[in-house]
């Protein structure tokens, strides 16, 4: 082991020492937080709305303030981006990070103080690598670069002192210098707004480096690792970069990327861990190789709330803590932040794998679910529907989504499917098969739906040519960065869209 990454691995095995404290003390850390969140909001405008400096325990501020969303929000952060300071968070605010999200096409801008670049962001970025190096101690990462691929930086015209870019681009802004000797390409090619530009350009200034560990979203990565092997003429990635160890991936389930990774990393012992970051804060990283599942990370400066699905849509619904959620039930993430995020509705929905420690997946989105009948498919019904008709079929998937198919006067509902294959099913029809058992398999309210083709048909898949997410995300300005393609919706608004612009091929 060279000396550098000793050094680096002394520092990490100091850090190991704090995640095994907020394990065993999960609910102990989570009460420290909420009162230092309430206690730092007590003088801006927001804490004296809500008379924070009289709350005295957790029950009085679920009583004083309801949940937010970022709608309730907006008119306190509309007011930070034109320079007001003191409104959600008493520090200075001047970066946003901006999301489009993935339920319509309206830009959200997420504020970040130093708190949480410090405390939640940079402090999980370095906990990646602490969890990695305490599951590899032989790894040599340190020795070489970060490949990441990430958004592209714009300074907000309203305000000349406050700047705004897709999270990765924040980040990336303000990362410590040791942090930016590390990886590549430089900040002037990472930036880059024209994402396809940024691709040519990163594939030619990386393809001569050191490359050890890889980070970003899996959709946008590929796009660069093929097209890296395109201008090398070699045929997987580990002939460009020999030493590669670890991919830090997010964003996405990962689940219908994995095949196309073994095919450009062929490594047996490849290290793939799974992070939970969002432009609202840094939440859980997959702590234990083999598994898909993430601690949740308690230590951040974010105090976490769980809100029951079936409540969801309740006038005044009760949240539940850490000590009081349950093993396999789906929860909408509630979270207050050191970014002035109250009550947030972040719009992500988990499930609880393990309670000693708190160990979570991601299952969906609050709105990203298909339930025009009653059958409420969420997204983690589809990976694993998906996942099943792949592995049975040889199917490989790059993209999908997938809606409703309404009522006639002559047919039944049903769900439509657009799938683009990286490689297709060796038998379609079974593929259709084995998506719609599993499903049926998987979730009650659909098998019920499905009885007999009484309330839904069987799925109708198409198969849409190669490119066709990445012509359909670019005439829609989402390339690169946080953008992702929505997985499941309860309109046909994208599968319309995506139908005008291409045409679906016949299997």
């Amino acid at each position: 082991m060279t000396i550098i990454n000793s050094v680096f691995n002394w520092f990490m095995k100091k850090r190991m020492h704090q995640i095994e404290l907020f394990q065993k003390y999960p609910n102990e850390v989570q009460d420290e937080w909420f009162e230092q969140l309430i206690a730092a909001a007590e003088n801006t405008e927001w804490g004296r709305q809500y008379h924070y400096r009289d709350i005295e325990n957790l029950r009085q501020f679920k009583e004083r303030v309801p949940i937010q969303n970022y709608d309730t929000l907006k008119p306190y952060i509309e007011r930070m981006l034109a320079g007001e300071q003191n409104i959600l968070w008493g520090s200075e605010i001047k970066w946003f990070a901006k999301s489009s999200g993935t339920t319509n096409d309206r830009s959200k801008f997420i504020p970040v103080s130093e708190e949480s670049l410090e405390e939640c962001h940079f402090k999980g970025g370095k906990d990646m690598l602490t969890l990695f190096v305490n599951n590899r101690p032989d790894g040599q990462i340190f020795d070489g670069k970060v490949l990441t691929l990430g958004g592209s930086h714009q300074i907000n015209s309203i305000n000349a002192d406050a700047s705004f870019g897709d999270l990765s681009a924040v980040l990336m802004k303000n990362m410590p210098l040791w942090a930016q000797f590390y990886r590549v390409p430089h900040l002037d090619i990472a930036l880059l707004e024209n994402f396809e530009e940024k691709i040519e350009k990163m594939a030619l200034a990386t393809i001569d480096a050191n490359v050890t560990c890889l980070s970003g979203v899996p959709t946008w990565n590929i796009l660069l690792f093929k097209r890296i092997l395109e201008i090398t003429g070699k045929n997987n990635l580990l002939e460009v970069w020999p030493n590669l160890e670890v991919y830090f991936h997010g964003a996405v389930n990962f689940t219908p990327y994995r095949e196309q990774f073994r095919k450009l990393i062929p490594m047996d012992n490849m290290y793939y861990l799974e992070t939970y970051n969002a432009s609202e804060g840094f939440f859980g990283i997959q702590d234990l190789e083999g598994r898909t599942d993430m601690l949740l990370m308690l230590d951040y400066g974010v105090f976490y709330e769980f809100l029951p699905i079936e409540n969801l849509d309740k006038d005044q619904p009760e949240t539940l803590t850490l000590d009081e959620v349950e093993l396999g039930k789906n929860y909408a993430l509630i979270i207050t932040t050191n970014a002035g995020l109250w009550r947030y509705l972040i719009g992500d929905t988990i499930r609880f794998t393990n309670l000693s420690p708190y160990r979570i997946e991601v299952t969906g989105r609050t709105k990203h679910f298909i339930n025009a009948f009653g059958e409420e498919v969420i997204i983690d019904n589809a990976e694993r529907a998906l996942n099943e008709a792949c592995k049975q079929t040889g199917a490989i998937i790059s993209e999908y989504t997938a809606a409703p198919i309404y009522f006639t006067d002559k047919s039944t509902g049903g769900h439509e499917w657009l799938i683009e294959f990286e490689k297709k099913p060796a038998e379609f029809e079974r593929f259709v098969d084995l998506l719609d058992s599993t499903l049926r398999k998987i979730n009650s309210d659909y098998d019920a739906k499905r009885f007999k083709d009484m309330a839904l048909q069987r799925p109708l898949v198409r198969a849409v040519p190669k490119g066709t997410f990445f012509n359909w995300m670019r005439e829609r300005g989402k390339l690169g960065g946080q953008n992702k393609v929505p997985r499941l919706a309860n309109s046909r608004e994208y599968v319309d869209s995506i139908l005008k612009v291409v045409s679906e091929v016949s299997i």
